[in-house]
C-alpha cells in the first residue's frame, strides 16, 4: 500500500525475464505471488521474490563497466536496451538516443560508486529503469559479460573479452576512464528460434539454407549452419546482428541493409520483426519504451502484420515442402550414414557384437590405460 498500484512481483535470485509478475489491482497480489514464486523455484531453485514500484512507461538503460583487482573501475558508456518482449531484450543500442551529457554524467557516475562499494572484479553492467520524469533506479547488477557488449565494443574499440583474461590473470586494465572514447553508434539484433507472429514463442525446425550479412560495418555472432537442428531445450537465440555507423541513422540504414540480406529458410526466426522495427517512425525517432513491442507491434493494422506474417512464412516454408535437390541430398546422406553403420557393424568382433568382451582383451585394455 506504501507503494502504490502498479507494482512488480521479482524472483530473487532471477533472470532472463523469469519469475516476473506485473500487479495492476491489489485483489491480483495473492495470485499473482504464489506465481511468481513457482515460477522462480521451477526456474532458479529459490522461491524467494520481491516487490518494487513499478515504473511506467519506463527506458531500460544499463552501464556496461570494467574492474580489475587494483582498484581500476571504468565505464564504457550505457547501452538502451526498452525494445523487449516477456522482460527480454530483442534490440540493443548505443549511446542511448534519449540521454543528454549531464543525465549520462548522473547515470554513469552512480554506476562507477555502486562497483566500487561492492568492490567487484570483472565485466558487468549496471541496469537502470528511467522513468517519464527523467528519474532514474536501480534495477540490478549483471555480473558478467552480456550478449550485447559488442554494441559496446563497436563504439569504444575496446575488447571487452580481452580486458577479462587481463582481470582473470592478475594484471591490471589496459586502458583507463580518460582513454575512452565514444564514436558512432551501434545496434544489435538478437536474431532468436521464435515465432513474432505467434506471441514470440519458441520454433523448431531444421536450417535448410541460411545466408548471412557481410560489409562495412557489420558483424555477425552466429551458431547457425546448413542443416543444423533447432530444439526447444535450450535458450533460442541462434545470432546476433550488429552494426555500426557514424551516427545512429547510418546504424539504421545499415541494419535495415544487412536485415534484408539475413536469410534463414526452415526456421522461424525474429528477423520480420527487426525488419518491421527499423521502419517504424517511432524507432528511428528514438521514441522508446518497454511498452514499445505491446503499443506498436500488437496493435498494427492488418495490411501491415499480413506483410510481416508473409515474411515468417516465407522463412518456414522450406520445412514444408522441401525442394527436389534438398530431398536429394537428404537422402544421399542417410544412405552413406547407414553404408557406414554397416562397415561398423561387420569389422567388430563376433563376441562383441553380441554384447560381450572377452575378459582377456578388458584386462589388456586395462593394462594399456595406467
Amino acid at each position: 500500500e506504501q507503494l502504490g498500484y502498479p507494482i512488480l512481483l521479482k524472483a530473487a535470485a532471477g533472470g532472463g525475464g523469469k519469475g516476473i509478475r506485473f500487479v495492476r489491482d491489489p485483489r491480483d497480489l495473492l495470485s499473482s505471488l504464489r506465481t511468481a514464486r513457482s515460477e522462480a523455484r521451477s526456474a532458479f531453485g529459490d522461491g524467494r521474490v520481491y516487490m518494487e514500484k513499478a515504473v511506467s512507461p519506463a527506458h531500460h538503460i544499463e552501464v556496461q563497466f570494467i574492474a580489475d583487482t587494483y582498484g581500476n573501475v571504468v565505464h564504457l558508456g550505457e547501452r538502451e536496451c526498452s525494445i523487449q518482449r516477456r522482460h527480454q531484450k530483442l534490440i540493443e543500442e548505443a549511446p542511448s538516443p534519449l540521454l543528454d551529457d549531464e543525465l549520462r554524467e548522473r547515470i554513469t557516475s552512480s554506476a562507477v560508486r555502486l562497483v566500487r562499494a561492492i568492490q567487484y572484479v570483472n565485466a558487468g553492467t549496471v541496469e537502470f529503469l528511467l522513468g517519464p520524469e527523467r528519474n532514474f533506479y536501480f534495477l540490478e547488477v549483471n555480473a558478467r559479460i552480456q550478449v550485447e557488449h559488442p554494441v559496446t565494443e563497436w563504439c569504444t574499440g575496446i575488447d571487452l573479452v580481452q580486458e577479462q583474461f587481463r582481470v582473470a590473470a592478475g594484471l591490471p586494465l589496459s586502458f583507463t576512464q580518460q582513454d575512452v572514447r565514444f564514436r558512432g553508434a551501434a545496434i544489435e539484433c538478437r536474431i532468436s528460434a521464435e515465432d513474432p507472429e505467434n506471441r514470440f514463442l519458441p520454433a523448431t525446425g531444421s536450417v535448410q539454407a541460411l545466408q548471412e550479412p557481410s560489409g562495412p560495418g557489420v558483424r555477425v555472432d552466429s551458431s547457425l549452419y546448413p542443416g543444423q537442428q533447432v530444439p526447444l531445450f535450450y535458450d533460442p537465440l541462434l545470432s546476433k546482428l550488429i552494426v555500426w555507423g557514424r551516427d545512429r541513422s547510418q546504424a539504421i540504414a545499415r541494419m535495415r541493409r544487412a536485415l534484408a540480406e539475413y536469410q534463414v529458410v526452415g526456421v522461424r526466426t525474429t528477423l520480420p520483426f527487426a525488419r518491421w522495427l527499423m521502419q517504424q517512425p517511432r524507432f528511428i525517432t528514438g521514441d522508446l519504451s518497454t511498452d514499445f513491442v505491446a503499443e506498436e507491434w500488437d496493435t498494427r493494422d492488418g495490411e501491415a502484420a499480413s506483410a510481416v506474417a508473409l515474411d515468417s512464412d516465407l522463412a518456414g516454408e522450406s520445412e514444408m515442402a522441401p525442394g527436389i535437390d534438398q530431398v536429394a541430398a537428404l537422402v544421399g546422406g542417410l544412405l552413406a550414414n547407414e553404408h557406414i553403420e554397416a562397415e561398423k557393424l561387420r569389422r567388430r568382433p563376433v563376441a562383441e557384437a553380441n554384447g560381450t568382451m572377452s575378459r582377456w582383451r578388458e584386462a589388456g585394455r586395462r593394462e594399456a590405460l595406467r
